[in-house]
């Protein structure tokens, strides 16, 4: 009887909403911008969507790890892995990703071409790390969801004046035997905090002079943090209308078949 609550719950609570009849995102040029290691940030149109905007004040309800196609992974083993489990075309575009219902999947990046989505890029991040945290999110495939958790952040960001002290959050005790869950931010930060990439570091300082980062704990992470972290560059891909016509079109080349040598110099004239 429990288990058929919770699969109803799971189910309303990822229920969409329509998509809207204009995209805010241009998905092709987006999905062309695009490589290895982004976060990607999606403004989700189901209900339990609408819960995590409102308890993280942020439009940004899901983040997800961008990790190329399959011919993408460098590592021969992990490959191989990915292989094996993917049910996708090879020239399929993937994320990884924790669902409500269905814990950390590999799933297409086409499934949200009709969403607002930003791309988070940790710019300074070596190629060697990149891997590494794609590598990191690979060997958590089939992690549980943990909804609790989710409960629990909202205890602890709502003020203590709407939540009584005495429901102090659970967020950092663990029981013995309980397997590892996680929610999609946090297993992002974890990928990151492998490799010493900061998102939203803590500072402390050290003498007079020197200061220490200090890593935030994962549990604590929203999807917004990636679009707040200034370790990430924010690229946006806005729909205008006219998907199929690139930018540089509108530019005023000559007309008159001009050809200019390096050694020439054109001027405007009256």
């Amino acid at each position: 009887m429990l288990k058929k609550i919770k699969t109803w719950t799971e189910n309303w609570l990822n229920r969409e909403s329509p998509p809207p009849p204009f995209p805010l995102t241009d998905f092709e040029r987006l999905r062309y911008g695009l490589r290895p290691g982004d976060v990607v940030l999606v403004e989700g149109r189901t209900r339990v969507s609408e819960v995590i905007k409102l308890i993280t004040q942020s439009r940004w309800s899901h983040a997800a790890l961008y990790i190329g196609r399959i011919h993408d992974i460098e590592e021969p083993e992990i490959k191989e892995r990915l292989a094996e489990i993917s049910s996708f075309d090879p020239s399929e575009q993937l994320l990884i990703e924790g669902l409500l219902g269905q814990g950390t999947i590999l799933s297409k990046l086409s499934d949200y071409s009709n969403d607002n989505l930003r791309i988070c890029r940790p710019s300074a991040l070596s190629h060697g790390d990149a891997n590494s945290v794609i590598e990191y999110a690979i060997n958590h495939l089939g992690t549980p969801y943990n909804f609790r958790q989710m409960v629990d952040l909202a205890r602890l960001l709502f003020p203590w004046v709407i939540i009584p002290r005495r429901w102090r959050s659970s967020l950092f005790r663990s029981s013995a035997g309980e397997p590892t869950r996680t929610v999609c931010s946090s297993m992002l930060a974890e990928a990151f905090n492998a490799v010493d990439y900061p998102v939203l570091p803590k500072f402390k300082k050290v003498g007079k002079d020197r200061v220490e980062l200090i890593k935030r704990n994962a549990k604590l992470f929203t999807p917004a943090d990636f679009d707040y972290s200034p370790y990430f560059k924010i690229l946006k891909f806005p729909f205008w209308g006219e998907s199929d016509k690139a930018h540089y079109r509108d530019l005023p080349w000559n007309k008159d078949g001009l050809m200019a040598n390096d050694d020439e110099n054109f001027t405007i004239g009256d």
